[in-house]
């Protein structure tokens, strides 16, 4: 059970602050997280860490948001490399992915957990 393991929830903003089927940038301890808002999905929130490692910028919360091959993905606006929501899995470049974090709503909170 993934969330026994994690020890402390943090809030990085409410839920009026994300902008529905878009990215927006949030910080948890110094970082930058790409948070992508879907309503509609059994998973409403995705968190992934706004670092896209191809083109070498904190860019990827001003990604689009598609569907590859049944797979909700956001594409870099670099170089427009496809990257799992749910995964973090480059599609184009399996030797690549982004970190991903464990989300929580909590009422209007958005909470996320740190990555170890």
């Amino acid at each position: 059970m993934e969330s026994a393991k994690i020890m402390s929830w943090e809030s990085v903003c409410s839920l009026k602050d994300l902008i529905p089927g878009a990215g927006v940038c949030a910080l948890l301890n110094g970082e930058g997280v790409a948070l992508f808002y879907l309503p509609g999905t059994e998973q409403r929130v995705f968190a992934l860490e706004d670092w896209d490692p191809i083109g070498k910028a904190s860019v990827i919360s001003r990604g689009i948001i598609g569907d590859v091959r049944n797979r909700l993905v956001v594409a870099s606006p670099l170089y427009k490399q496809h990257f799992d929501l749910a995964t973090g899995e480059c599609l184009e470049d399996d030797s690549v992915a982004l970190a991903v974090y464990p989300v929580r709503i909590e009422g209007e909170e958005v909470l996320l957990a740190p990555t170890s």
